[in-house]
């Protein structure tokens, strides 16, 4: 399985007031900084195939603050992963633009939405160009690599409506917020999507096996599972994202006795706005 750590930049001066968009030299501010070193630290001991990071400058900041605890591991920009574009409302106060008819499009279809201006941006292309960026990392790093993406919200909530088969007007559904970690593993059958919007669980459960896979939340010690269909299969009862290995005593599945795939430190249900089109 392709593990996918999908990490928002940390907050910026104008994060939740300015659409920012593609606007160059908006750097992260004293608290991103912050977030980004303590979300440094908490990667740490998971190895990384590679850092990708969007070419805004809040996200290769972001990058660099992880990748600056790798012995100089460097980051690879990927303009397929960076912001939608926003057109003419970029750089517009979000207070001005929830005033536009377009505003309850965006909420409500974003499928239909189209960004105005010369340089506005479609959102169903920003997904495909997003979720074909990371499908091509997939292939390119192997399927028991493990990597890491910085972006933004809108394409982070892209990325796991499709990992989750939802169509683009369900991802107003999803929340990524600031310096927040969202973790999808590919199997040939199917994404699992393991944690969303996480702002402070450990890594165990991501660390690789001496067999190449990653670590089942409930089952780390099992031994591997005989090819990888069965690491495609979903865990019947509950469990962290492809079938888990069976019992070697009791010849059945872990059910995980309904443990969730979201961590209890996640803020998936903080009642934070849901609409994440915020830079």
């Amino acid at each position: 399985m392709t593990t996918v750590l999908l990490v928002r930049h940390g907050l910026t001066a104008t994060t939740g007031h300015v659409l920012t968009g593609w606007t160059p030299g908006i750097p992260l501010d004293d608290r991103g900084q912050a977030q980004a070193a303590a979300l440094a630290a908490r990667l740490a001991p998971l190895p990384l195939d590679a850092i990708v990071s969007s070419p805004l400058e809040r996200c290769q900041q972001t990058a660099a603050a992880i990748a600056a605890t790798r012995d100089g591991q460097q980051v690879i920009t990927e303009d397929r992963v960076g912001e939608c574009r926003y057109g003419d409302w970029t750089g517009k106060p979000l207070k001005k633009l929830a005033q536009e008819p377009l505003w309850r499009v965006v909420q409500a279809h974003p499928s239909a939405v189209t960004f105005p201006g010369p340089d506005g941006e479609s959102m169903p292309d920003m997904q495909h160009r997003a979720v074909a960026a990371v499908r091509e990392w997939n292939a390119r790093l192997g399927q028991n690599a493990t990597y890491l993406v910085c972006s933004h919200g809108d394409v982070i909530k892209a990325i796991v409506a499709d990992s989750l088969g939802l169509h683009l007007d369900q991802c107003q559904r999803i929340q990524a917020d600031p310096c927040s970690l969202t973790v999808i593993r590919y199997t040939p059958l199917r994404p699992f999507l393991v944690r969303m919007n996480d702002r402070g669980g450990g890594v165990d459960d991501l660390m690789p096996r001496a067999d190449g896979h990653a670590h089942s939340r409930h089952s780390r010690d099992r031994g591997p599972v005989p090819g990888d269909t069965a690491r495609s299969d979903a865990a019947i009862g509950g469990g962290s994202g492809g079938a888990e290995p069976p019992d070697p005593v009791n010849g059945r599945a872990d059910m995980a006795n309904g443990a969730t795939s979201i961590p209890a430190g996640s803020a998936a249900s903080s009642g934070q706005q849901s609409a994440d089109t915020r830079g």
